[in-house]
């Protein structure tokens, strides 16, 4: 049995930043892709970004570039999300997700949210303007 765990969350200001980790347990994540997704009040959950297990390769949403960084640890199982210069509109739940492993995704990266298979329960990040 995968299990997630997400931390790290919580308040602050506009400008602010938090490191958002993300806890695996039950296997290894040596070859999973991992990925962040997002929750707002009254919309549906959004793709946030991914990292891949064979290369490390990174992957944001627009909105995000420039402010967060993904990156993993697999000797420890963690995952990480750091979030710097957070805006109000980055209000939300935050989610960590691993697809079901060993999967190559030719010239392309999971951000569907059916691609993942694993999921945490989430840590509200609130960002006060």
């Amino acid at each position: 049995q995968v299990h997630l765990v997400e931390s790290g969350g919580g308040l602050v200001q506009a400008g602010g930043s938090l490191q958002l980790s993300c806890a695996v347990s039950g296997r290894t994540i040596n070859k999973n892709d991992m990925g962040w997704f997002r929750q707002a009040p009254g919309r549906e959950r959004e793709f946030v970004a991914h990292i891949g297990w064979q290369y490390g390769n990174t992957n944001y949403v627009d909105f995000v570039k420039g402010r967060f960084s993904i990156s993993r640890d697999n000797d420890k199982g963690m995952v990480y999300l750091q979030m710097d210069n957070l805006e109000p509109e980055d209000t939300a739940v935050y989610y960590c997700a691993a697809d079901r492993g060993n999967i190559y995704y030719l010239n392309r990266y999971p951000y569907r949210i059916y691609e993942y298979d694993y999921w945490g329960q989430g840590t509200q990040v609130t960002v006060s303007s």
